[in-house]
């Protein structure tokens, strides 16, 4: 049973970094909440998880995923425009390392912690 929680979590997380239910969704918040209510919060707890983990955890695996797109124009895109960078992927190119360090560290406690 343990490798489908891992499994559960695994999925959950990389749909909240990927935003692949958030295509034209603009803010990690807006669908980060509808994702672990409605799909991320059962399928894991399905499989036995913590849900006090899962809670806490949910909303800064969705923002990992908003460090490394452009959909967050107030994170990626402003900043390019106010300190006049040649490079449009400037922002998001720096931002790589440590949303990918987040994301596994996130990971490894969320399967630890459940």
């Amino acid at each position: 049973m343990d490798y489908l929680v891992l499994l559960g979590i695994l999925i959950v997380i990389v749909d909240f970094a990927l935003k692949l239910d958030a295509i034209l969704i603009i803010f990690a918040a807006a669908i980060v909440t509808a994702l672990v209510g409605g799909i991320g919060a059962p399928f894991v707890l399905a499989f036995g998880a913590n849900p006090a983990v899962v809670g806490v955890l949910a909303l800064t695996c969705g923002y990992c995923g908003t460090l490394l797109t452009p959909m967050a124009a107030n994170f990626n895109i402003v900043p390019v425009a106010l300190l006049e960078m040649k490079d449009r992927m400037g922002v998001i190119k720096n931002q790589i390392l440590p949303a990918l360090v987040m994301i596994s560290v996130q990971i490894v406690y969320m399967l630890i912690a459940s």
